[in-house]
């Protein structure tokens, strides 16, 4: 079973369980409209491969972390779109789930997908029960603050933004819990493999930076120049585009030199090399890669 199989079925039990009888229709809907079809799952296939080069000697432990960090990454989808924040159309090539649901079922419904995601992970515990308080403790510090998802939004309201630290928090904050969390699920040493995440989330974002200056909104599926309109910090706007792009080199190589020594290294580098392609922006996937 490859890791979008594990993956889906991971995410497709978990829907079926929060949005089963007794949910009501329209929030059993808008959970599955949040989840499926999905992006590309970059952080839950990182988290596998970190668990794949670890051994992965509890798989059903390793699909559960890795699902449940992507519902948390759907929920921030979500609540990104929102009126109050980026007021999006458009999300995954569809309309925004507060477009299709309204705004109080899609506050829910964010609500919920972040709560299914600690459950999902708790219902795995009976195969390494001594790693649950560790995952789900990762889980709530890659959310809340200090410098979770939750502050890296919350970034966006301060009069002084440090670039790095914003983007430390709002994307890498995910990306280091699925590097941690593949680990740990397999019976790893953890702390060695966070800054994997951080860089890997950091260079993400840069390359989301770029693109949301370049790129063409029919093929990326959501606008673009939402930094500019909403006067949000962007690597772009600091340091330039070849600035920028020299940036997102440092922090992608910074990545592949920061993997442990493990039997899975090698693999594992070249699974980011090649995942992290189809995500550059136009012009750099090979110079990045």
């Amino acid at each position: 079973m490859d890791f979008s199989l594990r993956i889906e079925k991971t995410l497709q039990d978990a829907i079926s369980k929060a949005g089963g009888p007794p949910c009501p229709p329209k929030l059993a809907a808008a959970l599955r409209y949040a989840v499926f079809p999905g992006g590309a799952r970059v952080r839950p296939r990182l988290s596998l491969a970190v668990a794949q080069a670890c051994g992965d000697r509890f798989p059903v432990l390793a699909d559960a972390a890795a699902a449940s960090i992507e519902l948390l990454h759907c929920a921030s989808l979500v609540h990104d779109d929102l009126p109050c924040f980026d007021d999006a159309d458009v999300r995954r090539g569809k309309p925004a789930l507060h477009k299709e649901f309204g705004e109080p079922l899609a506050v829910l419904t964010g609500d919920a997908l972040i709560v299914l995601a600690f459950e999902s992970l708790a219902r795995s515990a009976s195969e390494a029960p001594d790693r649950l308080a560790g995952l789900l403790l990762l889980l709530g510090q890659s959310v809340g603050g200090p410098s979770g998802i939750c502050a890296g939004q919350a970034w966006e309201t301060e009069d002084t933004v440090p670039l790095a630290e914003y983007h430390r928090a709002k994307t890498g904050s995910l990306f280091a819990a699925a590097t941690v969390a593949g680990a740990l699920a397999a019976g790893a040493e953890p702390s060695q493999w966070r800054r994997l995440g951080e860089c890997l989330g950091e260079a993400f974002q840069v390359a989301d930076d770029i693109c949301d200056v370049t790129a063409d909104p029919e093929k990326s599926g959501k606008p673009a120049s939402q930094d500019i309109t909403h006067d949000r910090p962007n690597a772009v706007q600091q340091l330039g585009l070849e600035g920028a792009a020299r940036s997102l080199q440092a922090l992608l190589h910074e990545a592949m030199d920061s993997i442990p020594p493990c039997e899975g290294a090698q693999q594992l580098r070249t699974v980011i090399a090649v995942q992290s392609q189809p995500f550059m922006p136009k012009g750099f996937g090979q110079r990045a890669a």
